[in-house]
């Protein structure tokens, strides 16, 4: 069994490997489908489609460099512990709308952020999950702060 292979067998690894290779194809003009996770969440009755961003890597690269997002998709940020997180756009390229949620999935805030920007966006209280969605897509919905997002029972804990 060669060196490539034996390592590539690891779960973790393989997905680090096929991120940092989706990364450099992004860089170079191809596109290729996402290796992230998603789970359906549903957020006032309103389904979603949520990438999972639930370790220190996966929530360090977020949705940077991406030209677009489809409709009714995000990523969710899931933590290790609650707290006052906080995002910023560095490197991200499309305006994003971020929910802070609790860990009995309440929204506790929602900031609209814009492109290219490294202004921080935080909750307003502790939090164990962040979901960020096109700008405009929780306004459009009607959904504000108190209300629930269904679906996080079933999402991997974070790392």
């Amino acid at each position: 069994m060669g060196w490539h292979t034996k390592h590539l067998r690891e779960p973790m690894k393989l997905r680090h490997a096929i991120a940092a290779l989706a990364l450099a194809l992004q860089f170079s003009g191809t596109v290729l489908a996402d290796p992230l996770l998603t789970y359906v969440l549903r957020v006032k009755g309103h389904p979603l489609r949520a990438e999972l961003a639930n370790d220190h890597e996966s929530r360090g690269v977020g949705l940077m460099f991406r030209e677009q997002l489809p409709e009714s998709s995000g990523m969710l940020f899931v933590y290790e512990t609650e707290g006052r997180h906080a995002m910023w756009m560095k490197n991200t390229l499309i305006p994003l709308s971020v929910a802070f949620i609790d860990r009995q999935g309440r929204i506790i805030n929602i900031e609209d952020m814009q492109p290219q920007t490294e202004d921080t966006h935080a909750a307003r209280a502790p939090a164990a999950y962040a979901l960020e969605v096109n700008q405009g897509w929780f306004k459009q919905r009607g959904i504000k702060p108190g209300d629930r997002v269904d679906g996080l029972d079933k999402v991997p804990k974070g790392q």
